[in-house]
């Protein structure tokens, strides 16, 4: 298997999700698309393909390793176990843009607030999800003082 073009694959499939949710999130087709999580739903079609069924070159994947630091180290020395992380990596953080989106949008949060919680989600995961919720805290913590 060429893990190279799969991880390019992966890469621009959802690089065209973050584009959608980023440039046009009210889009009806971005819903299609990503919202309705087609793109995370297809990457993780692909994750549980690559750990269950795709062939190994030698290496195997032996979840016991992920009980340490020296096993997780090991274990992301394989080629395939690096991009079976990656895919993981790329549906989870896409998945988690576009419940801050709808998040968002059920709130009545601006978009353009949100925008830079997209961003930091997309480069940096888990600090984007945070920036989130501090941001989603501050604007209904806001609108609940404006309605008394």
């Amino acid at each position: 298997m060429n893990y190279s073009a799969v991880f390019d694959y992966a890469g621009n499939v959802t690089m065209l999700g973050w584009l959608l949710l980023i440039l046009v999130p009210y889009w009806k087709y971005t819903r299609s698309i990503v919202q309705y999580a087609v793109i995370p739903f297809l990457l993780s079609c692909l994750y549980a393909y690559l750990l269950f069924l795709a062939p190994s070159d030698g290496g195997s994947m032996d979840l016991s390793s992920f009980g340490s630091l020296e096993g997780v180290i090991d274990l992301f020395t394989d080629p395939k176990s690096v991009l079976i992380g990656w895919v993981h990596y790329l549906a989870f953080d896409l998945f988690i843009g576009t419940w801050e989106v709808a998040d968002a949008v059920k709130r009545g949060i601006n978009r353009w607030f949100v925008l830079p919680c997209l961003l930091c989600t997309f480069m940096l995961g888990p600090v984007g999800l945070i920036l989130y919720f501090i941001l989603r805290a501050v604007m209904t913590q806001k609108v609940a003082h404006e309605n008394f």
